[in-house]
């Protein structure tokens, strides 16, 4: 399974990205200690992680503490080592959901504008992980839940949002 992984992180200066290697971790923990490596100084460090065109996985370290993590299908952890790193301790739920489900409006119901969504995704972890930066949990999961959505194209919806759109895109061409 190939996989892309881009740790963007905010100091004092603003927004910086770079591609982390994954190869070889044997756990969670050493993931984070990758993406603090980036910039041990950064005020804030996210890494996305998208998986053959498939599956998302976002990593959240404020002040190098704190891990959180989201994941866009907990399917990942059953189709490669490095999913099951990332997202096989995740709970089944997802948190950051201010509404029970059976509030939120039905996929495909015409008097919504609620994207089409993947029936088949299960995300899991913490979807409220961008809150504070302006993306929501409910944002988010439609993001990620959207018909035609690549991982790639989440991620740059969401850097857009953060102003770091052109650093990841630039990791892109190299």
């Amino acid at each position: 399974m190939s996989y892309f992984a881009a740790a963007v992180v905010r100091d004092e200066s603003g927004w910086t990205a770079e591609e982390v290697s994954l190869r070889g971790v044997t756990d969670i923990e050493e993931v984070a200690d990758r993406l603090r490596d980036v910039e041990p100084d950064a005020d804030l460090s996210l890494l996305f992680v998208e998986a053959d065109d498939t599956y998302l996985v976002i990593l959240r370290l404020d002040e190098g503490e704190d891990l959180r993590v989201f994941g866009s299908d907990s399917a990942y952890a059953e189709e490669s080592r490095l999913g099951a790193l990332l997202v096989g301790d995740l709970k089944a739920s997802v948190t950051g959901l201010d509404e029970p489900e059976e509030a939120r409006p039905a996929a495909g119901d015409d008097d919504t504008e609620q994207p089409a969504v993947d029936p088949e995704a299960d995300p899991v972890g913490d979807a409220d992980l961008l809150a504070d930066l302006g993306i929501s949990a409910q944002k988010l999961l439609a993001l990620c839940a959207h018909e035609g959505m690549m991982p790639a194209d989440v991620t740059a919806e969401v850097c857009e949002v953060l102003g770091c759109a052109d650093e990841v895109e630039e990791l892109r061409e190299v």
